[in-house]
């Protein structure tokens, strides 16, 4: 079967990328593992996602924001990063960006599901669900293109592969680029909780000793927290039942939030993050996770997937429209240009935060005390922190 685009992964990434080739005339595949039912009605994963203000007039401009629930979107007024139990925290306040708001938080479920609805009914995309990739090779398309071969026999063409499979991708691999990838040795809880105490829909980090948590104010008196710790302590974890769960968080949050209580599902992840030597291979493109698999703790992982994809979009439909090969060197050159110029900023930058916060020595605690102490006090570091945290 020839297609123009080829698409690996049927991900927020993937799936918003084709959404964005609507209209275009270009012909698009997007390649799935999972069952249909799985990707159009994905299951709730406790993942809760923060967007902003460009992320959001990107999804507007896909057709996705205007799809979600209203309940499903919690307002991110401020933010607060405190070190241990030290009173001293570096608050970041929506007014210190010029906004009304810092972002917004969407459960990513409900992402995923907008996502699907929009490229759905796109006459230019045909899902090809519950079949993996076995092994891709240059030629078809008259020999100027790239052929895809499934694990059931088929075999798809097209002039541009694009890898939108996770950060553990085997499109990746299987292209021939490599990743620096770190396994950060801890894993993440995230769960909902409800408390008794008003979050004023303020997201709150703290770097302790021995763990991380963070909350994430949802409508009502409803948070969802993300907690990282080691393995052993993770698997401790695991095994309380709601009560003693409840109780261990509310310990942890010094009991900021009055009384909790748990509701619904939990969900454990491991933590590695992965930046791809290059985002583009010949005739073919990395996005999303497979691109730069972020550590969660900016918040930023997918924003810049949503950005990555719009940045290959553009270039992909500026040669179509000039009647360019829209795989040539060029084009992807172009891409990996930008999102490598966007990227590689941001990534640094959380592995200096993770470096500093995660170390327990005692001048690396005295070294971060003082960093949020003397940062909260410099007015144009936090409008420049909430700058970055609204992309407005």
């Amino acid at each position: 079967m020839k297609f123009d685009v080829v698409v690996v992964g049927a991900g927020p990434a993937g799936l918003c990328f084709a959404r964005s080739l609507r209209d275009s005339g270009l012909s698009v595949a997007v390649v799935e593992k999972q069952p249909l039912e799985a990707i159009a009605d994905p299951a709730f994963d406790g993942r809760e996602i923060a967007l902003t203000h460009a992320s959001r007039r990107i999804l507007e401009g896909l057709g996705l924001w205007q799809a979600f629930d209203p309940d499903d979107i919690s307002d991110l007024r401020d933010a607060r990063i405190s070190d241990g139990d030290s009173a001293h925290a570096l608050q970041i306040s929506a007014r210190d960006g010029r906004s009304e708001k810092l972002g917004w938080l969407v459960p990513n479920h409900v992402i995923r599901r907008a996502a699907w609805q929009a490229v759905s009914t796109q006459d230019n995309v045909e899902l090809v669900a519950g079949c993996g990739v076995q092994a891709v090779a240059e030629g078809g398309d008259g020999g100027d293109g790239v052929t895809v071969s499934l694990e059931d026999g088929r075999h798809l063409s097209a002039r541009l592969l694009v890898a939108a499979d996770s950060r553990f991708s085997q499109l990746r691999r299987m292209l021939g680029v490599g990743a620096r990838s770190r396994d950060h040795g801890v894993r993440m809880m995230v769960c909902r909780f409800r408390h008794t105490r008003p979050h004023g829909h303020v997201a709150w980090e703290w770097f302790d000793y021995g763990h991380t948590l963070a909350l994430l104010p949802l409508n009502g008196n409803l948070s969802s927290a993300v907690l990282t710790l080691s393995p052993a302590e993770m698997e401790r974890t695991q095994g309380m039942d709601d009560a003693a769960l409840a109780a261990d968080l509310q310990r942890r949050m010094r009991g900021r939030l009055g009384e909790v209580t748990m509701t619904g599902s939990r969900h454990v992840y491991p933590l590695v993050s992965v930046y791809a030597d290059s985002f583009v291979a010949r005739r073919a493109a990395l996005i999303g996770d497979a691109a730069v698999g972020m550590h969660p703790v900016t918040a930023h992982g997918f924003n810049l997937g949503l950005q990555g994809q719009e940045r290959l979009a553009d270039a992909v439909l500026a040669a179509h429209r000039s009647g360019a090969d829209i795989g040539a060197d060029a084009v992807l050159a172009r891409y990996h240009r930008q999102h490598h110029a966007a990227a590689l900023p941001i990534y640094a930058a959380t592995r200096t935060v993770l470096r500093l916060y995660n170390d327990e020595h005692r001048v690396a605690r005295v070294l971060r005390r003082a960093t949020l102490r003397v940062a909260n006090r410099v007015a144009p570091f936090r409008r420049a922190i909430a700058a970055h945290l609204t992309q407005a």
